[in-house]
C-alpha cells in the first residue's frame, strides 16, 4: 500500500520491451536506501516489484496487464517517472489509501495558472471512471495523492500547489500528455456493494449471518437495494 506521497523523481536508464512485456531500469538515489529484492515500489502510480538494484537504479518487470492499462508503454529512456516505496507499518499516513493498481490513463486537456497554483483538467479514457471521482474527493495521478476541486461532464480538475509541482513529474505534463489514474478504493467497494448482481453470499452457519449474508447484500442477488433496507430494519 502507498499513501501518494512523492518520494523522488527518478530517471529511465533503460526501457526494454519485448511484446506486451517490459523492463525497466530506472536511476534513483532516496529510495534505494533500504531497497531488498522483492520491494513494491510505485512508479507513476504503479506497483511494481524489483527484481535487481544497485547503488544507483533499480530494475522492474511490466507484463501484458499493465502495459495494456497505464502509461508506462509509452515510456522512454531518459524520461522522469515518479517514486514512492510502500508505506511501513506505523508510518504517517499523509495522503491516502493508494494501491497502486491503476485504473485507467486520463488525456491533460488543459494546465492554467491560478494565482501560485496549476489547475489541470483531465480526461479520463474510460469515462466510467468518472463515477468513482467527486469534488472535494481523492484520487491519484500518476502516483500522486491529489484533491479533486471540480468535476466536469467529461473530466475533472485538480489544483497543484508549487510544493508538488516541482517534487513530481507533473512539472512536465502539458496538453495532451497521458497520466495514470487511480479512483479511491473506498468509492469502487462501495459502488461494488451497492451494484453487484452475482449470486446472494453464502452464510457461513454464524448467527450473525442474518437476512443479508455474511456481505450484507439481498440474497435475491440485486445487491443493496432501498427495499433490502426497509425490509430490515435501516430505513
Amino acid at each position: 500500500m502507498f499513501t501518494g506521497l512523492i518520494e523522488e523523481i527518478g530517471t529511465l536508464k533503460r526501457v526494454y520491451k519485448q511484446g506486451e512485456a517490459m523492463m525497466l531500469t530506472i536511476g534513483a538515489s532516496r529510495i534505494l536506501s533500504d531497497v531488498m529484492i522483492g520491494d513494491s515500489i510505485s512508479v507513476n502510480g504503479v506497483c511494481l516489484t524489483v527484481t535487481e538494484y544497485n547503488a544507483a537504479s533499480f530494475t522492474v518487470d511490466v507484463m501484458p496487464q499493465t502495459f495494456r492499462h497505464t502509461n508506462l508503454k509509452d515510456i522512454r529512456s531518459g524520461e522522469k517517472v515518479n517514486l514512492e516505496r510502500a508505506m511501513k507499518a506505523g508510518g504517517r499516513f499523509g495522503g491516502h489509501i493508494v494501491q497502486g493498481h491503476v485504473d485507467g490513463t486520463g488525456i491533460v486537456e488543459s494546465r492554467t495558472a491560478d494565482a501560485n497554483a496549476v489547475v489541470f483538467t483531465i480526461r479520463p479514457q474510460d469515462s466510467g471512471l468518472m463515477r468513482y471521482i467527486i469534488s472535494q474527493g481523492s484520487v491519484t495521478i500518476d502516483g500522486i495523492s491529489l484533491t479533486v476541486t471540480e468535476c466536469h461532464e467529461t473530466g475533472f480538475s485538480i489544483s497543484i500547489i508549487p510544493h508538488t509541482l516541482r517534487e513530481t513529474v507533473l512539472q512536465e505534463k502539458q496538453t495532451g500528455s497521458v497520466v495514470n489514474i487511480e479512483c479511491d478504493l473506498l468509492g469502487k467497494y462501495v459502488d461494488h456493494l451497492l451494484h453487484y448482481k452475482g449470486a446472494g453470499p453464502r452464510s457461513s452457519g454464524g448467527d450473525s449471518a442474518g437476512a443479508a449474508g455474511a456481505g450484507g447484500v439481498s440474497s435475491t442477488g440485486k445487491g443493496l437495494t432501498a427495499e433490502f433496507l426497509a425490509e430490515n430494519g435501516f430505513l
